[in-house]
């Protein structure tokens, strides 16, 4: 179901994808990254063009391409890790309504997979490049995909065992060059990191609930036992009155049960009146305060005529 009062840069784009050849829809979907950039971070706004985004399935094009070999897209690794960058930004943060379970559980683990794999694909062709000027792009391209792949995982805390169990992040890890070796280390130290942040929630979130239901529990135990104590009060006060006096007591606690309910009837429908008199009272009291202060003024009006007589 598309949504209603779509951005309509989101639509115009949606309808040039739909339009245009095949190869040349990634560099089409490259004008998301502006899209994005142009709307405040953290405003309703962003939140409804990643909506409209992934409702116009943009983010399923970009997963698409990426899933492509790297030779057949046009401007190659530039346009890829670009991607890459646009596929996480626009899935952090990203709320799916009724397609959420296709969204956490397919599309979510099938980017991060992807993103490895780019990863790989990158190790390989810079392992393979033989001029520096070209191991310095790829190795360029290389941290933008991790990056994005970092970014992807701090706001789905959830990937990050798909990756730490992935055979590609593992490969990763151990390859025998010094800079990508260097690159993907800080990209496993961040992951932990986030881990450990994650844990650490958890862990608070279990100990609040854990007070929350020993407090519960521990009220429950006392209001039992102050049920168990007045039943057994009043079944020893049955058993010391005789058994004619029985009908007698019943009603003598009826009574003091109605004289409580009464007083404390009592009690409320004099604050009440109370509350609603309190205007009255305030002007009754300005009243004498304005008396009073006339009553000095003309005393002392008095006692200057007589001395001046």
């Amino acid at each position: 179901m598309k949504p209603a009062g779509t951005d309509p840069r989101i639509l115009s784009l949606a309808a040039e994808v739909a339009k245009s050849p095949e190869q040349n829809v990634p560099v089409i979907l490259l004008k998301l990254k502006e899209i994005i950039n142009n709307t405040p971070l953290g405003s309703s706004e962003l939140k409804k063009v990643k909506q409209d985004i992934y409702c116009y399935d943009l983010i399923q094009y970009c997963l698409l391409v990426l899933s492509q070999d790297s030779s057949r897209i046009q401007g190659g690794w530039s346009t890829i890790s670009q991607l890459t960058q646009i596929l996480s930004h626009c899935c952090v943060g990203l709320e799916p309504g009724e397609d959420g379970e296709e969204f956490y559980k397919e599309l979510l683990p099938s980017a991060a997979e992807n993103f490895l794999i780019l990863g790989r694909r990158l190790q390989t062709c810079f392992i393979n490049a033989t001029k520096g000027e070209e191991q310095d792009k790829l190795l360029h391209f290389f941290q933008i995909v991790t990056d994005s792949l970092f970014w992807l995982l701090g706001g789905h805390v959830q990937l990050i065992q798909n990756v730490l169990q992935s055979d590609h992040f593992l490969h990763l890890l151990q390859t025998d060059n010094v800079q990508i070796g260097a690159s993907v280390m800080t990209l496993l130290q961040n992951i932990l990191q986030i881990n450990r942040s994650k844990r650490t929630k958890m862990m608070l979130e279990l100990n609040r609930q854990k007070e929350e239901e020993d407090l519960r529990l521990k009220l429950q135990l006392q209001r039992q036992r102050a049920m168990r104590l007045s039943r057994e009060s009043r079944l020893n006060m049955l058993e010391i009155i005789h058994p004619g006096q029985v009908e007698k007591y019943n009603r003598e606690m009826e009574e003091k049960s109605a004289l409580t309910i009464q007083k404390h009837w009592r009690g409320y429908r004099e604050r009440k009146n109370f509350r609603q008199q309190r205007p009255s009272l305030t002007e009754y009291k300005a009243a004498v305060t304005l008396q009073r202060a006339a009553s000095i003024k003309i005393s002392s009006l008095g006692l200057e005529r007589w001395l001046s007589g």
